[in-house]
């Protein structure tokens, strides 16, 4: 097949396409059986989607007479989709360290948040912070999630709880989504905790009556494209009405549903989630057996986020039950200043070990089932032809090391790929190609 295309990946010892037949997602059943493919090639073409998936020798044949703009041996090395964070917190100012002390001797997190600390401790940051600081410090964040593999990340607002502040957040999210090589969905989560002088009942109010009908003026206008509605359902922040109230709020101008919920204390918040069509809900650590029922039947994810359950020492998510019972698993990160990890490696070893999941069902939750909980399993979390090149090529021959070096994916990856264009390159395979 003549032509010039963007980049052959060629000879994969391993080569895991997680889907083969255009899947949604995978459940337990599916994601005991991941598609992979050995001694085998992708094509990417110049306008960044994959073009031609198979056996070397095929796609040698097929493509005989085309030229790349760059070629990629991978003999003996392993090629994976993209990996993809499901919930993230990136763009504040005002790390927290201190707290990680206060939390080992004791503290709970609501102790910490009643005393000034926790979330209003980074909204006074952040809402000191000048938009160029917080995009600078986000824009690192942000390569330092993609030199561990992700190459499309959910990133939520939350940290201003005004008006102002929220859209000085969402502003620095869109400007990353237009500046840089990495997929975003961006999420409004002005909800994510009551501001200090007011009741959750007129916060609620001003979200729906304020915040919102701005945010549908500037989507209409092309200013800041919002793709998902939060709020942080729980005991002494948002209760059930409340965060009812605003999801559907946010659901009626046209933004997915996808909620913080049952974390801390049974909120029944996964029974209202899925009433409501919500995409996804995150944490899930308390949710009720009718709760993964519900998400079950209504095809709701379950973003479940082992560092988190980790850091604050709380009880795991019955990933094992959810699965059991049909439920979409996807995984995140939870990077912000109480959970400081960036790394999707380290969140699927994380699963594996603390949440009884096999390696094959973390990465597909760390993949299709991410995307799917991003409303994205159409072009991304598989190596399938027309959807998006997004590739992570590991210098090993089994590709379940990634899973398995935990904190060692810093040495392990190769190549991150974006649209087919190398976005990080490893020290020890050269310098990055420009384009």
């Amino acid at each position: 097949m003549a032509g010039r295309y963007r980049l052959l990946v060629e000879n994969a010892q391993e080569l895991v396409l997680v889907c083969s037949r255009g899947e949604e997602y995978l459940g337990q059943e599916g994601a005991a059986s991941l598609a992979v493919l050995r001694d085998a090639s992708v094509v990417v073409g110049r306008d960044g989607c994959i073009e031609a998936v198979g056996q070397a020798d095929v796609i040698r044949n097929q493509f005989a007479g085309a030229t790349f703009e760059r070629i990629i041996d991978c003999t003996g090395k392993c090629v994976l989709p993209g990996l993809v964070d499901a919930h993230t917190h990136p763009v504040w100012a005002g790390d927290r360290v201190h707290e990680f002390a206060m939390k080992l001797a004791g503290a709970s997190y609501m102790e910490i948040h009643q005393a000034g600390g926790g979330i209003h401790f980074t909204v006074e940051h952040t809402r000191k912070a000048t938009e160029e600081e917080l995009f600078n410090t986000f824009k690192h964040r942000l390569e330092r999630m993609r030199k561990a593999g992700s190459t499309l990340v959910e990133c939520k607002s939350g940290y201003g709880l005004e008006l102002e502040t929220e859209l000085k957040m969402l502003r620095v999210i869109e400007r990353a989504k237009q500046s840089m090589d990495i997929g975003i969905s961006s999420t409004y989560c002005g909800a994510h905790s009551v501001p200090k002088g007011k009741t959750a009942a007129e916060a609620t109010d001003d979200i729906i009556n304020n915040h919102l009908p701005k945010l549908k003026e500037l989507k209409l206008s092309g200013e800041i494209h919002v793709n998902n509605i939060d709020v942080f359902c729980e005991k002494g922040v948002f209760d059930l009405e409340s965060t009812r109230k605003i999801l559907q709020a946010g659901k009626d101008i046209g933004l997915q549903i996808n909620f913080h919920g049952d974390e801390l204390h049974p909120m029944k918040s996964a029974e209202l989630g899925a009433e409501l069509g919500a995409r996804a809900i995150s944490h899930l650590e308390e949710v009720s057996d009718e709760g993964i029922t519900a998400m079950a039947r209504a095809k709701c994810a379950a973003v479940l986020l082992p560092t988190t359950a980790y850091m604050l020492r709380l009880k795991q998510p019955q990933a094992r039950k959810m699965l059991e019972e049909g439920v979409i698993v996807a995984l995140g990160s939870d990077f912000n200043p109480n959970a400081y990890c960036f790394s999707m490696p380290m969140v699927m070893h994380l699963a594996c070990v603390n949440m009884k999941m096999s390696m094959n069902e973390a990465l597909a939750a760390a993949s299709i089932n991410a995307a799917y909980a991003l409303g994205k399993s159409d072009t991304h979390g598989s190596i399938e032809t027309g959807k998006q090149g997004d590739l992570v090529i590991i210098n090993s021959s089994r590709w379940e090391h990634l899973i398995y070096q935990f904190g060692g994916h810093e040495a392990l990856i190769d190549y991150v790929i974006v649209k087919g264009k190398v976005v990080y390159q490893n020290e020890r395979c050269g310098t990055t190609s420009s384009y």
